[in-house]
């Protein structure tokens, strides 16, 4: 992994994945040892995905979002969204992240920005929200099973009365109508399909179901 300005995100340096960065290895399963060990999980982390990457950049630049705010970055990856939050003035970040090596990533990224980002390394979306005053949800909605699980969580936050934000380049399960449209950004792609070219992407507001 190599240290490298994010792309669209000149103010945020990441480890990200290079053509010598061997990531295919992580997808091997271990040994068998007789030991149960947990599926190998793709290093989403070693990559700036677009739906990180719009929600990073509306957040620096409107500081006022998270200034003095407690943030959960949840489905953190590379902790990319968290750190933009850090640099932006929250008062505290947590950031949650399920991968191990994500987690590793993520402390790596968080010193490499000087910032301090508190780590939740479980699947919090099963549970009731952390004390928090703001969500922010970069690219969560990218598989429908993962989608599942968010989309309970995040009504848990609403009810709470946290907000939510969520950034997203239009992947295919995302719930466009409790979404409302707050910003539009051109940003690469990074790792994805978009092939690093850079797409639209979007930030919303979580908003409740309408009533019928």
């Amino acid at each position: 992994m190599r240290l490298a300005a994010v792309p669209s995100l000149p103010e945020i340096g990441l480890y990200l994945a290079h053509p010598g960065s061997g990531l295919r290895r992580l997808l091997e399963p271990d040994g068998d040892n007789g030991e149960s060990r947990p599926e190998p999980q793709p290093p989403y982390w070693a990559y700036a995905w677009a739906g990180g990457a719009v929600l990073a950049r509306y957040i620096l630049d409107r500081p006022s979002i998270v200034a003095g705010k407690r943030v959960l970055d949840l489905g953190a990856g590379s902790g990319l969204v968290g750190i933009a939050a850090a640099k932006a003035g929250a008062r505290e970040v947590i950031a949650a992240e399920t991968d191990r090596n994500g987690v590793v990533a993520l402390r790596l990224n968080a010193e490499a920005n000087g910032v301090a980002i508190q780590i939740r390394d479980e699947d919090i979306t099963a549970g009731p929200p952390p004390a928090v005053d703001l969500v922010l949800a970069g690219d969560v909605f990218y598989a429908q099973d993962v989608a599942q699980r968010m989309m309970p969580f995040l009504d848990r936050c609403l009810a709470a009365g946290i907000d939510v934000l969520v950034g997203d380049p239009g992947r295919a399960w995302l719930p466009r109508s409790r979404l409302c449209l707050l910003s539009e950004y051109r940003v690469p792609d990074v790792g994805g399909n978009g092939g690093g070219e850079p797409r639209p992407s979007a930030v919303f507001a979580f908003v409740q179901k309408s009533p019928k």
